[in-house]
């Protein structure tokens, strides 16, 4: 399996705080891996390093093939990298359309992919003409999952999607994950939930103090739950 994003020895520092500590990883082109740890490991920090919205202060980032570790967000997203922060970046004086809209690089929209993520997400159809600021908390998070797929995408990172949300909605969330990985997109999750990390991830990577300390595959991470719990702290009651 090729790998279309490679991280070899990145740092990252916020201010006076080294957060980032020579990360090294690499993400199967066409699968989904998990970015999974504690609160505070470094997980959202990677994805935004990637995105650069925070630039490593050192190591290499390669993306089919290309450094980018210094190229700018919009340059990054331009080569087919999407972002979903974990704080569901809406714009919330615009309606549901015209997020959309924004989002979508040429200004039209497909009807083919709308219909699709209105599949997946049927409030969006819904509220289409409604201000993004009137939805509930699952629907902007469904509004911002739609923006970063509204095109085709070859690599999509996500932070946290289904964190606060209603298990219903979590479950749409799933088949929408899932479904946008088997049409092609190479997906980076970071997830707190390890139910839905389980269902979704064919791959696992564990950080800790902003180093990946484990990488192999989910189906024997998920088979393992003394790892689970030496890495993660998870109990059994997480498999009940």
């Amino acid at each position: 399996m090729s790998a279309l994003l490679t991280l070899s020895g990145v740092h990252t520092h916020i201010g006076r705080y080294h957060i980032l500590q020579g990360v090294d990883f690499t993400v199967p082109e066409g699968e989904t891996t998990m970015l999974l740890g504690r609160n505070g490991a470094g997980k959202t920090t990677t994805l935004r390093t990637i995105m650069g919205l925070w630039r490593a202060s050192a190591g290499t980032i390669r993306f089919a093939g290309r450094g980018i570790e210094i190229d700018t967000t919009p340059d990054i997203s331009r080569a087919g990298l999407a972002y979903v922060p974990e704080s569901m970046a809406v714009f919330s004086d615009l309606t549901v359309r015209e997020n959309l809209v924004l989002a979508a690089r040429d200004a039209a929209l497909d009807d083919t992919r709308l219909n699709w993520i209105f599949g997946f997400f049927p409030a969006l159809k819904k509220f289409w003409l409604s201000r993004a600021g009137t939805l509930s908390g699952g629907q902007k998070q469904m509004l911002s999952i739609a923006r970063a797929i509204v095109e085709p995408r070859r690599l999509l990172l996500i932070d946290e999607p289904t964190k606060g949300l209603a298990p219903a909605i979590v479950g749409a969330l799933v088949e929408c994950l899932m479904e946008i990985n088997r049409a092609g997109t190479t997906v980076l999750l970071v997830e707190q939930n390890f139910r839905v990390a389980q269902a979704v991830g064919n791959y696992v990577c564990i950080m800790d103090n902003g180093r990946i300390v484990h990488a192999g595959t989910m189906a024997d991470f998920a088979a393992d739950e003394e790892m689970q719990q030496r890495l993660l702290g998870l109990s059994l009651d997480t498999h009940q």
